[in-house]
């Protein structure tokens, strides 16, 4: 009888370990393509065999619908992975566009798409991902884009999920796509007075996410490992500094407020930005803990998902292991 329990205990803890080991890869979120040692070592042991990577963004420029900060290239991004384009779209580019303006918007989408992946040698995906924070008042026009461009490019559509559009889904809408990326992180607004963490609040988040189960698309979950700081002035203004870890609030002029927060005690330059006496600078950035306690509550939320890490960066790789 003990061996029987012995065994049925071991059972279960490989049931429970294998539960918690996803599939993963990275978003690619820079606009100079480049690796180096770490990046292309951790690229290289994430278990999918693509990258997401974001090749421009759309903006209304003046009226008009205008690609900016195009991707870049230099030798050293060389991976054997496929490379998936993932294209930002502005919510306000839907505001009140025509029909016509759709069909330039997707045909011109698809062409640049085309021409960066030739221009840099990529195999050519069979997939395209969209970001947009798509409102009720745009959801219109932009499912009408994603279909059009779905069939006018002939390839897979899929698109990011943000936490309001789970939460009011029906406000929001479906978008017409199979699979959707939900993003669990930006749970509140970093530039708000709040103690919380702007990145990754998990209440706030099990608040966004309590009937993500009821979902009606195939889901995939991006989790952040990025981080920043917030500089406070003397008028309780914010701004961010991105990439700053805990250790560089290590400084002979800062004085230590708490584990995460300083302030600045001489003027100067710090990160590259002039920082006056008297602001504060918090850091956010996320633990290994923090991401498994969401993917253990996310593991009894949905029956089955992959990970979209954001974003890969060798800032951001030396806390987590994967």
């Amino acid at each position: 009888m003990k061996n029987v329990f012995f065994l049925f205990a071991i059972l279960i803890m490989t049931s429970c370990n294998h539960e918690s080991i996803k599939s993963y890869t990275f978003y690619y979120w820079r606009t100079h393509l480049s690796l180096n040692k770490a990046e292309k070592t951790a690229l290289q042991k994430a278990t999918h065999p693509y990258i997401y990577t974001r090749f421009f963004d759309i903006e209304k420029v003046g009226g008009k619908f205008q690609p900016v900060a195009v991707i870049t290239k230099d030798q050293t991004f060389d991976t054997d992975k496929e490379i998936i384009p993932v294209v930002f779209i502005k919510n306000d580019v839907f505001y009140d566009i025509t029909s016509n303006e759709i069909n330039f918007l997707v045909e011109n989408v698809a062409s640049l798409i085309k021409k960066k992946q030739s221009e840099f040698g990529f195999k050519i995906s069979t997939q395209i991902q969209i970001d947009c924070d798509w409102t009720a008042g745009t959801s219109k026009e932009y499912f009408e884009f994603l279909k059009r461009l779905k069939d006018f490019s002939g390839k897979e559509l899929s698109c990011t999920l943000r936490l309001h559009q789970v939460k009011n889904s029906k406000l929001s809408g479906i978008p017409p796509v199979p699979k959707v990326f939900l993003m669990c992180y930006s749970t509140s607004s970093p530039l708000e007075n709040s103690g919380r963490n702007s990145i990754l609040d998990l209440p706030t988040l099990k608040n966004y996410l309590k009937n993500v189960d009821l979902y009606p698309l195939d889901m995939d979950i991006a989790l952040p490992i990025y981080s920043w700081g917030i500089v406070t002035n003397h008028l309780g203004k914010h701004k961010l500094i991105n990439a700053l870890s805990v250790e560089d609030l290590k400084n002979a002029n800062f004085r230590k407020i708490s584990e995460t927060e300083v302030e600045i005690m001489e003027d100067g330059f710090y990160f590259g930005n002039f920082l006056n006496k008297g602001f504060t600078l918090k850091v956010e950035e996320i633990s290994s803990d923090q991401l498994n306690q969401v993917k253990k509550y996310l593991n009894h939320k949905l029956p089955g998902y992959n990970i979209v890490y954001y974003h890969l960066d060798s800032k951001f790789l030396n806390q987590h292991l994967y």
